[in-house]
């Protein structure tokens, strides 16, 4: 009997998590991955931060796809990131450049807690925001080209570094 209950409790809350996921408008999942991968940025582990970053911009993505009733196919999307983000190589570059510095002792921890959680968000938020055009225009994972949105990457990137400076004002004047 208790495994019984066990699983039916593990469905309801299932079933609870689905419903709020689909309340939440797009801009809404990209807002709260954003502060994610924010958080992400601070872990002390070079490359490790990296990996975990890609891990919150599947889920935005996964939970992008939901809303927009489009299928998520995982190793195509891994590609996908893999070819937006390295499209952006000065973008993607300092990121990498930032994850590593955290492997020098004290001040390479310092710049990394510093500078990789803003760099973390923007690239989240831009990869969000050109999802949601993207899909929003009737495209999916199969018809993307990330040629065709570099500029649009790249304008939504520094327009994300604004949005995590706004994030960071908020939370220190709390």
């Amino acid at each position: 009997m208790e495994k019984k209950d066990k699983v039916k409790a593990e469905e309801v809350k299932d079933q609870k998590e689905e419903q709020t996921e689909e309340k939440l408008n797009p801009d809404d999942i990209v807002k709260k991955h954003v502060i994610g991968a924010m958080a992400v940025g601070l872990v002390p582990l070079p490359v490790v931060d990296l990996m975990a970053l890609t891990g919150v911009q599947l889920n935005m993505l996964r939970k992008l796809t939901k809303s927009y009733n489009v299928p998520f196919l995982q190793d195509k999307v891994k590609n996908i990131l893999a070819t937006l983000i390295g499209g952006g190589l000065p973008v993607a570059v300092s990121g990498i450049f930032t994850s590593l510095v955290k492997s020098i002792p004290v001040i390479g921890q310092t710049t990394g807690a510093l500078v990789m959680p803003a760099l973390s968000g923007a690239s989240t938020y831009a990869v969000g925001k050109v999802f949601i055009q993207h899909f929003e225009s009737g495209g999916t994972f199969l018809n993307f080209n990330p040629e065709k949105v570099k500029d649009y990457y790249e304008a939504m990137f520094k327009e994300g570094q604004q949005v995590v400076s706004n994030l960071k004002t908020k939370e220190e004047s709390k």
